[in-house]
């Protein structure tokens, strides 16, 4: 391999691994800031794609406009311009707003790494480009330079699957960005040399107007740039909506959304190596199957009302976890390929390639814009799915229009069985289901049940796969505390227990239904905190804890730590948080500094009561860690079901002061032993990492 092939393709497998890997780091800086809901990683997506497109964008006008002197003097000043904010960033003080949170992440992300990601964004292209007028012989040969694009995709791919599971656990996040500034500068350095080397060997290159080297296409039609736009936008819709209903309808697995990430970026490397690795009508023929497949398991879920459709679906497919994961992985593996390989056969001349690459981006951006800002305004469900299909579908019928008849015919009937797909369901969506609202924060049903014989009816509220309260509305269980909030379960002893006759001060981080209002006697003041500003809406309206409650109660909207942050300490005799049952926990709620805030708003003998019920990740030992760190004492208590009282198992761990109230009977007799975890560190808000605490061999794949 030539020594200049050996330059550029460190520098863009060096610029795609350190893009790849700055989104996570500067992800977690801002989860102190506006809490650890899904939607923030979801925006940042949005964010990542745009910068993305802005530097593809900065990569074609300095190709196109600009001789090769001037362009390697701009890029210059822009890496300068991107160290420069890197080093500045390092030690940002950062404030953001829970009233409008996507453009708060949009300022902050500009902030922390705006520069330094365009100009890496803008490397591939760019360096692409000047790769092959370097190369370019005195014949008019061109070397293939699309191969490097698969070699900037693996250099992402490696920083997706390093991240999490070997630099996250090891390091802390300021060790973390002073490591990526130490690349970002080695990089800037060879990136720097490799423009001034080039500059005269570009300036002796042309390009001529009907080469169609390092292409099939010497001059692109429209029809053929518009598919350069609409097939990686159909791949990246694809992308988010897998990761929503993976997180949200299958399963609530922290760091699940690798598995779609990482079968995204492998789509792009196997597409762009050659196509002699695709195998076009075995590969669209696999592809016809898997979404049968996906579309088989997805219908058989819905719900409704139709004589003939229960009568197909007696008996409804219930696919073990594991399954339905490998299912759509691999349907949005083979979606992707067969998108991005029909990219790649469009792939044009080496003189358009950078008009190829903007489009391709811009496709991309457009995919995470539809699904992460269109969707939740036009949708009220996540719908986006089933709709990503139909366009997928769509767009690969008309790249793959001249393969002939059947093929039409095959991918015709293929786009009118999604969209039969997608209406039926957002029909089962709205049966059944008496409220259904979406915004930022994702999407939020209230489900309304009948139990015969008698006419009872209960109300769930769910977000995804994730319960959130129910209150069943008979004269005995109306003003109990169902669910989580037993009388027996740690948070029900913790206020049963606490405060004697007296009036109690309660903090609840997180609402939901407002079950825990149940407890309020008079006199006593239940104060609710809650980021998502439609959940008192619902609570107040459809479920009656609120309302019916004794306590006095007050809700406080927006992240509970900032708000606790900004509040003159509040003396509550207990604080409970409970905000760890999905999948994007939000830990800056569960780190040292948050366990201190806690203590600033507790009476001397106050108690925290963390909720820890959570399938798949131990978070007792976390809580007993930061107990031990601040001088507390903790129990854990672990209730059982009651199936008559609609009372669920549930995992509390109590932290207080006071040695009494933990050496009581009733807490005694009900406190479990909490199994430490070796290697476990403390959980801080430079330092905190899931891998250790995830439940690798105890997952129960239901």
């Amino acid at each position: 391999m030539p020594l200049v092939t050996i330059l550029y393709s460190t520098a863009i497998f060096l610029g795609a691994f350190l893009l790849f890997l700055v989104e996570p780091i500067a992800a977690k800086r801002l989860l102190p800031l506006l809490g650890g809901s899904s939607a923030v990683w979801v925006t940042c997506l949005v964010f990542f794609q745009s910068a993305l497109l802005l530097g593809y964008l900065g990569a074609h006008w300095l190709a196109t406009r600009f001789r090769s002197g001037a362009q390697a003097l701009i890029y210059s000043g822009l890496l300068l311009a991107g160290l420069g904010q890197a080093v500045f960033s390092l030690h940002a003080e950062l404030r953001a707003s829970t009233l409008h949170p996507a453009v708060s992440v949009f300022m902050l992300l500009a902030t922390l790494i705006g520069f330094p990601f365009v100009v890496l964004s803008s490397t591939n292209p760019l360096l692409q480009s000047w790769y092959v007028r370097e190369r370019a012989t005195a014949e008019g040969q061109y070397p293939l330079p699309y191969r490097l694009f698969a070699l900037s995709n693996f250099g992402s791919l490696l920083a997706l699957v390093l991240y999490p599971w070997l630099i996250e656990p090891r390091f802390s996040l300021h060790a973390q960005s002073s490591v990526w500034l130490g690349g970002f500068a080695l990089f800037a350095v060879a990136t720097l040399a490799i423009a001034w080397r080039s500059r005269r060997a570009v300036e002796h290159a042309s390009l001529g107007e009907n080469s169609s080297a390092g292409g099939n296409l010497a001059v692109p039609t429209a029809g053929v740039r518009v598919l350069w736009f609409l097939l990686p936008a159909a791949a990246s819709v694809l992308l988010c909506a897998v990761t929503n209903y993976l997180s949200q309808n299958i399963a609530a697995i922290p760091l699940l959304w690798i598995l779609p990430l990482t079968a995204y970026l492998v789509s792009f490397i196997w597409a762009f190596a050659g196509e002699r690795y695709y195998w076009r009508r075995t590969m669209q023929g696999l592809l016809v199957v898997a979404l049968a497949a996906v579309a088989f398991e997805i219908s058989s879920g819905l719900s409704l009302s139709s004589a003939l459709w229960n009568k197909i679906w007696s008996k409804q497919l219930t696919l073990p976890i594991q399954w339905s994961i490998a299912l759509y992985c691999g349907a949005l593996l083979l979606a992707c390929l067969v998108c991005h390989a029909e990219l790649y056969r469009l792939r044009p001349s080496a003189r358009y390639a950078t008009s190829y690459y903007l489009s391709l981006s811009g496709g991309g951006a457009m995919g995470a814009v539809l699904v992460g800002v269109v969707a939740p305004l036009v949708f009220r469900g996540n719908y986006e799915l089933a709709w990503g299909l139909v366009a997928a579908v769509a767009v690969i019928h008309a790249a793959t229009w001249k393969m002939g008849k059947p093929w039409q015919l095959l991918w015709l009937a293929a786009t009118g069985a999604m969209i039969t797909l997608a209406v039926l369901q957002m029909r089962s969506f709205r049966q059944d289901t008496i409220a259904q609202v979406r915004n930022f924060y994702g999407s939020l049903r209230v489900i309304q049940d009948f139990e015969p014989p008698a006419v009872v009816y209960s109300r769930t509220l769910i977000h995804g796969t994730i319960q959130h309260g129910k209150q069943v509305f008979t004269d005995e269980l109306r003003k109990a505390p169902t669910t989580y909030y037993g009388h027996k379960s740690g948070v029900g002893l913790a206020l049963d227990l606490c405060c004697g006759e007296r009036p109690r001060r309660v903090g609840v981080i997180g609402l939901g239904t407002g079950t825990l209002a149940a407890y309020g006697r008079p006199g006593d003041v239940f104060r609710f905190y809650d980021i998502n500003p439609q959940v008192p809406t619902l609570a107040g309206s459809l479920f009656t804890y609120l309302r019916e409650s004794q306590a006095k109660i007050e809700l406080v909207m927006g992240d509970a730590r900032l708000s606790l942050a900004a509040e003159p300490p509040q003396n509550y005799d207990v604080l409970v948080i409970d905000a760890f049952s999905g999948d994007a926990i939000p830990v800056h709620l569960i780190t040292a500094e948050a366990v201190e805030l806690y203590r600033r708003h507790l009476t001397s003998g106050g108690i925290i009561a963390f909720h820890v019920s959570n399938k798949f990740l131990e978070l007792p030992p976390v809580v007993a860690q930061q107990a031990e760190h601040a001088g507390l004492k903790y129990a854990l208590i672990s209730s059982q079901a009651d199936d008559d009282s609609e009372i669920y198992s549930a995992d509390w761990v109590l932290v207080t002061a006071d040695e009494d109230f933990l050496d009581r009977e009733e807490i005694a007799n009900a406190a479990s032993e909490i199994e430490n975890i070796p290697g476990l560190r403390l959980w801080t808000d430079d330092y905190n990492s899931l891998l250790p605490v995830l439940k690798k061999s105890k997952i129960k794949w239901e």
